[in-house]
């Protein structure tokens, strides 16, 4: 039962959230073979201005040896 996270700075549409959900579901799909129905993705915009504490400093920084794909930028 994956459910998916995904947070981002503020100004996307709707429909691009919508795009971006259906292809992490697809992408789920086909590499995991997770059916529909199992999926859930929630999309959260943060500030830029708050992304260190609430995202960066909590999730990134103490998970690195977890990360399959890291960050590109420290703070």
């Amino acid at each position: 039962m994956p459910h998916i996270v995904v947070k981002l700075w503020p100004g996307r549409t709707n429909e691009q959230k919508e795009q971006l959900s259906e292809a992490i579901v697809k992408a789920f799909k086909d590499v995991l073979n997770s059916s529909d129905q199992s999926i859930s993705v929630a999309i959260e915009d943060v500030k830029k201005e708050d992304w260190e504490e609430q995202v960066y400093k909590p999730e990134i920084l103490p998970n690195m040896e977890k990360l399959y794909k890291k960050p590109g930028y420290t703070m």
